[in-house]
């Protein structure tokens, strides 16, 4: 397992972070169809309802994740990516643990999510499995859609 060095409230003006982004985007594009790409762009992550986070490792930028506040008790993950030659180490493991600490720490008592149906989301699946998430209906302004899996993780605060 690789250990992250760092995890950072970032203010998203880091031209790595925007590339690191930018990528997701692409990612997210390519494997689903426009109308169930949730993925928030720079300009939504800057939201004041959305802190983001990026992990790095000896300097480089390995991973990234968002908590949007939904209400003072409900929390949804946002924009969670490990870069590609990094997956697999346990990088997305610490950051999600980060951010599930920082919700607790709000006084969050629900943290919820959306992802892909598809093959290619399995491995974040699984890691919300492992971390406690169970399948939920579509929360927030979501709709129910085929490419979607929506999950919920009762914080127990």
């Amino acid at each position: 397992m690789a250990l992250i060095s760092e995890i950072r409230t970032d203010d998203l003006t880091d031209s790595r972070v925007h590339d690191f982004l930018y990528a997701h985007l692409q990612d997210m594009h390519a494997s689903s169809p426009p109308e169930s790409v949730h993925a928030l762009d720079l300009q939504a992550l800057q939201s004041p309802d959305i802190t983001f986070w990026t992990a790095w490792l000896e300097g480089q930028l390995v991973s990234m994740g968002a908590l949007k506040q939904l209400s003072a008790a409900h929390g949804e993950i946002k924009s969670m990516r490990t870069a590609p030659q990094w997956r697999g180490r346990g990088i997305a493991k610490q950051l999600l643990t980060h951010i599930l600490q920082q919700a607790r720490s709000r006084g969050l008592t629900q943290v919820s999510l959306e992802t892909g149906s598809m093959a290619s989301f399995a491995a974040a699946r699984a890691l919300y499995l492992k971390h406690g998430f169970k399948d939920c209906p579509p929360f927030a302004d979501y709709q129910p859609d085929p490419h979607s899996v929506f999950m919920t993780l009762d914080l127990g605060v």
